[in-house]
């Protein structure tokens, strides 16, 4: 899997086994943060990447310029490629190795990216784990529907069986 732009344009990382995780298409990502880009000033922003996986989806924000990158896995197997893949890189992001439904997070996010597995049933206890951490975008990547009460949905793509909704 490569890295779709950016400074670190076209650099590979590992993935783990993929019936740990299930990284997200390289035409999604691009996708994605070409919608963020008319949303969020990437410089001297946060973006916090849960259920992290093989850890594309900050190393994507990391090198198109968000200055603070902080991921969440708690599979130790996909945690052990994530910490591979970001030694490669100067200031790489940083990484929790917890449940992202239980982090205790300090800090405020400009854009969450949300990711879990699919048909696990913990969409909306997502959304309610980071609502306070939000300054900013929440994405979710989803495959059912999901209850956005208390949010604002912003936009929604398909990508043939999954949703990626931005949402305020």
């Amino acid at each position: 899997m490569i890295i779709t732009a950016g400074k670190f344009k076209g650099r590979k990382i590992t993935v783990p086994d993929e019936n740990i995780t299930r990284p997200t298409l390289s035409k999604v990502r691009m996708s994605v943060f070409n919608t963020l880009q008319s949303l969020v000033q990437f410089h001297d922003s946060s973006f916090l990447d849960m259920f992290a996986g093989s850890g594309v989806m900050g190393l994507e924000a990391l090198s198109r310029g968000f200055s603070n990158v902080v991921a969440i896995e708690k599979n130790l197997k996909a945690a052990n490629a994530i910490k591979s893949n970001f030694k490669k890189f100067d200031n790489p992001p940083k990484l929790i190795i917890a449940d992202s439904l239980k982090a205790k997070l300090s800090e405020k996010f400009d854009v969450i990216y949300i990711d879990p597995p699919y048909f696990s049933g913990i969409y909306e206890a997502s959304l309610n784990a980071v609502k306070n951490n939000s300054v900013g975008i929440i994405i979710l990547e989803h495959v059912t529907e999901v209850n956005f009460q208390g949010f604002e949905v912003i936009k929604q793509k398909k990508y043939g069986d999954k949703f990626i909704t931005f949402l305020k």
